[in-house]
């Protein structure tokens, strides 16, 4: 087989079109390279969400290897993503022995559709013993099977889902996987009750909008803070932030520019519809946007983006930063999931067209999220929950930890005519005059957007707006997906004995009526980073969990287990090891914070501090010796001593708190590391960073603030 290099991603002359998704196995490729009825076989597969048939699994598996060998690909993995947060593989190589001591290049249908890594190295909760070593992977044909370049190294990636020898899903697809089918059953359902015979399936669609930091390498390699944890654990303010607004879609520097030109080329190469870059808020922060897909392929691509952004930028000596908050003091980055629901045969469920108000099954849908996300908050507010989101939520540059939901104008305005009786029309838009006579005049959006709102209605979407920068967004999907699938399971109920008759219409208001009555209490559209909506929030009795321990422990009451388990998205046993596995996460981070915490306060600061006292005292008794009393200086010795010696009592205070943190185990360990590490690790960071605020900058062992937020 010729093997065909793959080109420099940055290559300006490539045409976009002709090379979008050349390194995935599309459906054109499929097509070209499969007979016609294995090809209509494995259609079907990925378009009913039915089990491959076995006897193609060898025909397309020796496709995908001749095509993946045209890239020069040696080996083939199962690409998955288990419960790190992060993704994994294990390659092997196409070779397989012959009988005349020779190799062969072979990729069996076996090989294709089932792997087994060792599932004892994989967090579990206790579903795995060390001793209970196998797991399996199993290819998930609903999305596209992809060429991966590691530097030389070229391999055919499989996406997989990963679960345990007894069968529990041991990764973060399974679940979303079976909750795309959940929705699917109850959403055509429903349908069917409103009189829809054409659609035969429901999609939920998503699309994740990422922010992220990028900052010279050279400085990422002078801290170690961030190399361990992804965030700067000590860092006084930049005398410049964020307070001028000037970063915020601002003129992209050349570097930044360049890097993003690579990264969007890399991107579309992989079949992923990068659409809109831009500057974000903070100094060095921006956003990257991708083209709305299906949940399933949307996750994977959302995860292939952070890995691909991490490697380009380092061939831009850049290192790119996704953790929510890796600067204080100016914004955290985040990642909006857009989310909806769209039919098969091409209708967007939460699109309430040009009358909202006589869209029925635009209401119905519409009221199904209200009620969900109203009735299953602290389930939501879960899927968002880590160390590093608890930085950002809540930090006036992001929504706070009540979960509230904007409807805007128009929305709100039908709302509560339904909640009062009778909805009679809809506010219509009219065009905005701007007062110039060569501008037309626009056209004016029915409802103004809200950026402060957590879960906002966005013309024919919800973008819920809380998950974190580092976060995989299957949680936040896989729980919309089944908590609506409850909802609209629990509406048909009562209105199936009326599909086809004349008092359809009225039951529907009837009981959209009895949902506005009840759920009234979690539509917010003011400002919910104010103080008042925190107050007001707390009167409606909506829940404010502050912070992950808080939240996780949430994860496994009666209501949140009960509706997962109810359509098999995640049985008993298997929340009960994501509890674990999240508050071991949890303990983990701070663990690794609070030890990377005190070896730079005892290896870094102090010693730098030291050394400065000495030569600051020496300057100070030559002074005295030649007569001269310079009261600043002696000041500014007494700061320093002073300082040393509050940063020496609280190491030992932090080493304290983490030891008897250490420890412990499970959900003591973490509560014992927020509430006792963490306010240790603050107290230390506080007076390192005063430090760092009079000390000679040639001598502060670490790159500032403004190195890395302001120097390209």
């Amino acid at each position: 087989m010729k093997q065909v290099d793959i080109p420099s991603e940055s290559c300006k002359q490539e045409d976009v079109l002709s090379s979008f998704g050349k390194y995935v196995f599309t459906d054109n490729i499929m097509r070209e390279r499969l007979p016609k009825k294995i090809y209509q076989s494995l259609r079907r597969s990925i378009e009913e969400g039915l089990a491959i048939d076995p006897s193609i699994a060898d025909v397309v598996a020796n496709a995908m290897k001749d095509w993946a060998l045209g890239f020069g690909a040696t080996h083939y993995s199962h690409w998955f993503q288990p419960m790190t947060g992060q993704t994994a593989e294990k390659q092997d190589a196409f070779i397989t022995p012959d009988l005349n001591g020779h190799v062969i290049m072979e990729f069996s249908g076996k090989s294709l559709t089932m792997g087994e890594p060792d599932a004892s190295s994989f967090p579990s909760g206790g579903l795995r013993a060390t001793f209970e070593a196998r797991g399996y992977t199993a290819w998930d044909c609903t999305s596209p099977v992809f060429v991966k370049k590691d530097g030389e190294n070229v391999s055919l990636a499989i996406p997989s889902f990963f679960c345990s020898y007894n069968g529990e899903t041991l990764d973060k697809k399974m679940p979303l996987l079976r909750s795309m089918d959940v929705v699917n059953k109850q959403a055509v359902r429903m349908l069917r009750i409103l009189g829809n015979t054409t659609t035969h399936r429901v999609y939920p669609t998503m699309g994740g909008e990422q922010e992220y930091f990028l900052i010279d390498r050279k400085y990422y390699e002078q801290r170690i803070d961030l190399q361990l944890t992804g965030r700067t654990l000590f860092g006084a303010p930049a005398p410049k932030g964020q307070e001028m607004e000037d970063h915020y879609f601002g003129n992209l520097h050349e570097r930044v520019a360049t890097f993003m030109d690579d990264l969007n080329r890399t991107l579309w190469h992989l079949g992923i519809g990068a659409k809109t870059q831009h500057n974000e808020v903070a100094p060095s922060q921006y956003e990257i946007a991708p083209l709305f897909e299906t949940v399933n392929v949307a996750v994977d691509h959302n995860q292939m983006t952070m890995e691909t952004m991490q490697k380009v930028a380092r061939r831009h000596n850049f290192v790119c930063l996704l953790h929510e908050k890796p600067f204080a003091g100016v914004n955290g980055s985040g990642k909006h999931n857009n989310w909806s629901l769209l039919t098969d045969d091409g209708q967007n469920l939460l699109n309430p067209g040009e009358s909202p108000h006589e869209n029925m099954k635009f209401l119905v849908f519409l009221f199904a999220v209200i009620r969900a996300v109203d009735k299953y908050a602290s389930l939501l507010r879960c899927t968002v929950a880590s160390a590093g989101n608890d930085h950002r939520l809540g930090a006036n540059e992001a929504p706070p930890a009540i979960i509230s939901i904007f409807l805007g104008d128009q929305l709100n305005d039908i709302f509560q005519q339904i909640k009062n009786g009778g909805v009679k029309g809809s506010k219509h838009a009219g065009l905005l005059q701007l007062g110039v006579n060569t501008l037309p005049p626009l056209p004016q959006d029915c409802t103004d957007r809200n950026r402060t709102s957590p879960f906002a209605f966005t013309g024919n979407k919800f973008e819920f707006r809380m998950p974190g920068s580092s976060q995989s967004l299957s949680g936040p999907n896989y729980v919309l997906n089944t908590i609506v699938a409850d909802v609209l399971s629990e509406m048909s109920d009562e209105l199936e004995k009326f599909a086809g008759k004349p008092t359809l219409p009225a039951q529907v208001q009837k009981l959209l009526n009895s949902y506005a009555k009840k759920h009234e209490r979690i539509i917010f559209n003011g400002d919910n980073y104010s103080d008042t909506w925190v107050r007001e929030a707390e009167k409606r009795g909506l829940p404010n969990l502050k912070d992950t321990v808080e939240s996780i422990e949430r994860f496994l009451d009666p209501e949140n287990a009960t509706v997962l388990a109810r359509y098999g998205v995640l049985s008993p046993e298997e929340m009960r090891a994501r509890y674990e596995i999240l508050m071991e996460q949890y303990a983990k981070t701070i663990n690794i914070e609070a030890e990377a915490s005190i070896y730079m306060a005892k290896r870094q600061f102090l010693p730098t501090l030291t050394n400065y006292a000495g030569k600051l005292a020496k300057s100070v008794n030559a002074m005295v010796q030649c007569g001269f009393n310079n009261n600043a200086m002696i000041e500014r010795l007494g700061k320093v001593s002073g300082g040393i010696e509050t940063i020496s009592q609280r190491i030992d205070t932090l080493v304290d708190a983490h030891a008897k943190a250490e420890s412990k185990k499970g959900t003591a360990a973490a509560y014992d590391y927020r509430d006792k590490v963490i306010p240790a690790m603050n107290a230390l960071r506080e007076v390192v960073d005063d430090m760092e605020s009079i000390i000679d900058s040639t001598l502060w062992p670490l790159p500032t603030y403004a190195d890395m937020m302001f120097k390209k």
